[in-house]
Order: structure tokens, then C-alpha cells, then sequence
């Protein structure tokens, strides 16, 4: 009998304080949530409420590859990104944070555009997501940061990263 006891104490152990949700937007950490995205387990439908101060973090994986299916979309957007390159999914985290600091009027909940992929500025016409484009995405971003990192970010949130490319947030 003390055996069942121990053990029915063990499994609401495990079950109720073992099984914390970390996947919560407003405390995931960058390293949870990249690795979440690389499984296919992000299972929240916003962005994290992440700071200026995750986007060091978040840069580091600004050139990755690797197709991601499962993540958070704005459902606003009459067209759905079905996949996206992970690299590309965490620039969009990151716009999401400068979004959130300077109120943008395309900002909806915690989303900074309609969906994670660049399209051309001159004619809004939608683009290949190549490993191309997003390399010209992460160098401006990583431009943007490298030249900025030392000052108060509410002296550089207002730039856009991507002004200096043919390309803007779809």
C-alpha cells in the first residue's frame, strides 16, 4: 500500500509541478523558443514578448536554414506562409520587438506585419524567401544592431533595418 501511495504521489508530482509551460510568450527565453521552433512545439499564437536586450540572441541564428512549419501567424493576413526558414521566422522576431517599441500602425497583438517574409518596396510584389534574400535580410539587421548596440535603443528603434534593401515586411 505504501508503494501505491508513493507512487500516485510521484505521477501528480510529474504531472501537475513537473510539466511547467515553458512556451509562455512573456517568459520564454531565446534559447527555449529557437528550439521549440526547430521541433515544431512553439505552440503559442504570438510572438514572445521579448526586449531589445534578446536581440543579441536572437541575431545568432539570423542566418539558419532550417524550414520551420509550425509557428504563430497573423491572422489577419489573407494569405497563409505555410513554412519559413528559421532565420527568417527570428528577424521577424526580432522587427517584432522594434514593432512593439515604436507603436507601429501595422503592429497586430505582437505580430509586426502580416506575415514573416520580405517583399519587394518599389511595386509590393511578393518574392522567392531564398537564401539569397534572407541573407541580405540578416546582414541589414545584424548592420542595424552592430552600429547601434551601444546606444539607448529609443534613440534607434525608429530606423528600419531593412530601409538600406529592396525589400520590406509582407
Amino acid at each position: 500500500m505504501k508503494t501505491l501511495k508513493t507512487l500516485i504521489t510521484c505521477l501528480f508530482l510529474l504531472t501537475f509541478l513537473g510539466c511547467e509551460d515553458d512556451s509562455d510568450p512573456s517568459t520564454i527565453t531565446v534559447e527555449r523558443y529557437v528550439e521549440l521552433l526547430k521541433k515544431g512545439k512553439y505552440d503559442a499564437d504570438q510572438l514572445p514578448e521579448f526586449s531589445s536586450g534578446d536581440i543579441p540572441a536572437l541575431l545568432a541564428y539570423r542566418n539558419e536554414s532550417q524550414l520551420i512549419k509550425d509557428f504563430p501567424v497573423n491572422t489577419l493576413s489573407s494569405s497563409l506562409t505555410v513554412e519559413c526558414t528559421l532565420g527568417m521566422f527570428v528577424l521577424w522576431t526580432i522587427e517584432s520587438i522594434r514593432a512593439r517599441a515604436i507603436n507601429s500602425k501595422y503592429l497586430f497583438h505582437t505580430f509586426p506585419s502580416q506575415n514573416p517574409v520580405v517583399e519587394k518596396k518599389e511595386d509590393l510584389v511578393g518574392i522567392q524567401q531564398s537564401d539569397a534574400v534572407r541573407g541580405i535580410v540578416a546582414q541589414s539587421y545584424f548592420d542595424w544592431w552592430e552600429t547601434n548596440k551601444n546606444k539607448d535603443f529609443d534613440e534607434f528603434k525608429e530606423i528600419d533595418p531593412v530601409t538600406t534593401t529592396p525589400f520590406r515586411w509582407h
